[in-house]
């Protein structure tokens, strides 16, 4: 498996909306980053969690310059359950995306357990912030549903990041 290294482009991204619209990575224009949120799909109490609670916090990333979007391999109908039953606010929520698309994101991915509502395939979650010039700054990625990191921690990070014209790291190939 490989992984998007930071400082080089991003993979592309190019999915809909649940609010009949495309999100576009290659047309974002966000004064620092892009944020993704990949999570697992409409079957996974945790990402409700954490989609609800961004949701809730979304302005504490738009003032420092950070559009949030969340991204899942959920179908339209999955992704429209998650629209209509998750309290996500103006979180925008992508879906469909491909499970090769997934991989080029460096996504684990997974199968669904006998008798679960999951979906027959589904990406674990991760985190990444794109640069305005389309460059990964940062990529985390989860085998699990657990262990995320906490918004608390990421905001610290970019308030770090902000301040001190912090460079991305892992970029040694």
């Amino acid at each position: 498996m490989t992984h998007p290294v930071p400082g080089t482009a991003a993979p592309s991204l190019d999915l809909p909306l649940t609010i009949q619209a495309k999100f576009e990575l290659s047309a974002q224009t966000p004064d620092r980053f892009t944020m993704l949120v990949f999570y697992r799909g409409s079957h996974c109490p945790i990402c409700k969690k954490q989609l609800e609670e961004l949701g809730s916090r979304l302005d504490e990333f738009t003032e420092r310059g950070i559009s949030p979007f969340a991204i899942s391999m959920d179908d339209e109908e999955r992704a429209m359950k998650v629209d209509a039953d998750w309290d996500t606010g103006n979180l925008p929520l992508a879906y469909d995306m491909s499970e090769e698309k997934a991989r080029e994101w460096g996504l684990y991915i997974s199968s669904a357990r006998e008798g679960s509502e999951e979906p027959a395939v589904f990406s674990e979650p991760g985190i990444a912030l794109i640069r305005p010039d389309g460059s990964i700054y940062m990529m985390q990625h989860q085998s699990v549903p657990f262990a995320r990191p906490s918004f608390d921690a990421i905001l610290k990070g970019i308030d770090f990041v902000i301040e001190e014209n912090y460079p991305p790291r892992g970029t040694k190939a």
